[in-house]
């Protein structure tokens, strides 16, 4: 596959065979995808009926199933644009939550820290157990909370009302169909609110290391030394199912509307057809439990720093970086309305933007991008004129498959080497840390470093563990 270098953090795949847009890589030479599979869905996700501008992969971009993970693509919602759940991913609106807290890491002794994260650790649900933050009564109270998202589980005493103001959404989408959930997705779903979950996701308390926008900080809420909590997780069980049962319902559909694609990971259906209709009401639904999931593992971290430190916690934001969101952007000097996919990628509204929450217009909206254990994680803003539909990366990205990183380094290995580093561990499991190891993943300043140059976003702050709660 030719792919030119147009400048040095941005490479294009020029339209061939099928595609209907040409390619977009955001990349220096070095973070480039190793081999060829995610370039290749890059170049599928071009064919997507409808789809506009072009298909995109941000800096942290590697293989995933049907799109690339650091993919972006809008398809025009009246021109025949298609929705595809391997746009979204099978951990739907998988996010980041940042709460600052009102001390310092020079106030955290060390006996202090480890108090804190065993208080953490215990209150953390992860890997395949049950939530046990929020015991729901039932179906009917899950589907409260698919409708309502973190909406409601403030509304049930679980957080506080300014956690809204600073949540994608206000709290909650909308359009959520909880009819359109499986009752197997259902099923997964009752037991599993408020809980981590294993692989990548984490609980992550952590320092501001470095701040690059002072006013960006002080607007967010965020000053440097500042003690953080940075929580990683999605819509668990519940929304790999409804991806699962969406694909299937939509493959053997797309003959009757004349759609082919050059991957069934790719299934598809036009927006506004009953198929789109359907699974983006389940996705919507998949969104607000996700939310109400990071709601109710921050409200418990609440508790153990009340306790243990004293001190508030006040959330800064929570995105999402696995999401289809129908939106307005400009394309071919008209206004288009757009069905945007961001999978493994996040949206990073600019200065002035109208869906700002209070206080935040002159700065833009806080961007959340994890790293990995053990290196920085950051606090990105949107910035004007951005290209990809106002997006830009959601980490470090993946390098080694789980079952290589696990060949890297045994997990107790690991966990003394953080331990020297003065990073306190929490692991749920020897071999699900040994997965997460830093050499499994690109090196996350060097990702953010080049979303910056591309022109993706603009840093705010930097930040380093202190401890970590692992599934």
């Amino acid at each position: 596959m030719d792919i030119v270098e147009e400048t040095p953090h941005r490479f294009r795949i020029d339209r061939h065979g099928p595609m209907r847009v040409p390619g977009v890589v955001f990349a220096s030479r070095d973070l480039l995808p190793r081999g060829g599979e995610a370039l290749e869905q890059v170049v599928n996700v071009a064919t997507l009926p409808g789809i506009v501008t072009a298909s995109y992969a941000m800096p942290d971009v590697h293989w995933g199933y049907g799109f690339p993970i650091g993919g972006v693509a809008a398809t025009d919602i009246d021109r025949g644009g298609v929705v595809s759940p391997g746009g979204v991913g099978f951990d739907i609106s998988c996010g980041v939550r940042l709460l600052a807290a009102g001390l310092t890491a020079s106030e955290l002794t060390r006996p202090a820290l480890e108090r804190l994260m065993d208080g953490l650790g215990h209150a953390t649900p992860r890997g395949m157990r049950r939530g046990a933050v929020w015991h729901l009564s039932g179906p009917g109270e899950l589907e409260k909370v698919l409708t309502g998202g973190s909406r409601y589980a403030v509304e049930a005493g679980h957080g506080e009302p300014r956690d809204l103001e600073r949540c994608e959404d206000r709290g909650a989408v909308s359009d959520a169909d909880p009819g359109q959930v499986g009752v197997r997705a259902l099923d997964r779903g009752l037991g599993q609110v408020g809980s981590l979950g294993s692989g990548n996701h984490f609980l992550e308390v952590q320092q501001v290391d470095e701040v690059y926008d002072d006013a960006a900080a002080a607007a967010f809420g965020l000053r440097r030394g500042q003690v953080c909590v940075m929580i990683h997780c999605g819509s668990r069980g519940l929304g790999h199912q409804i991806c699962t049962d969406h694909v299937r319902a939509m493959e053997p559909d797309m003959a009757r509307h004349g759609i082919e694609v050059p991957d069934r990971q790719l299934a598809c259906a036009p927006v506004g057809s009953p198929r789109g209709r359907a699974y983006l009401g389940a996705m919507a639904a998949a969104a607000n439990y996700a939310r109400a999931n990071r709601q109710l593992l921050a409200d418990a971290a609440r508790q153990v720093f009340a306790k243990v430190t004293a001190s508030p916690l006040d959330l800064v934001y929570d995105i999402s970086h696995n999401l289809a969101k129908t939106e307005t952007h400009g394309v071919g000097g008209e206004p288009r309305r757009l069905c945007v996919h961001r999978k493994g990628a996040t949206r990073a509204l600019p200065p002035g933007h109208p869906e700002l929450p209070p206080g935040l217009g002159p700065f833009g909206q806080p961007v959340l991008i994890p790293g990995t254990m053990g290196t920085a994680s950051y606090v990105l803003t949107g910035v004007a004129g951005g290209p990809a539909f106002a997006s830009t990366c959601h980490g470090a990205g993946r390098v080694l498959s789980r079952h290589a990183a696990v060949r890297t380094v045994p997990g107790k290995e690991l966990r003394d080497r953080l331990e020297r580093k003065g990073i306190a561990v929490r692991a749920g499991s020897w071999r699900g840390l040994a997965e997460e190891t830093p050499e499994a993943y690109k090196d996350v300043d060097a990702v953010v470093g080049t979303s910056e140059a591309a022109g993706l976003c603009r840093k705010v702050a930097r930040l380093t563990p202190l401890g970590v709660v692992k599934g």
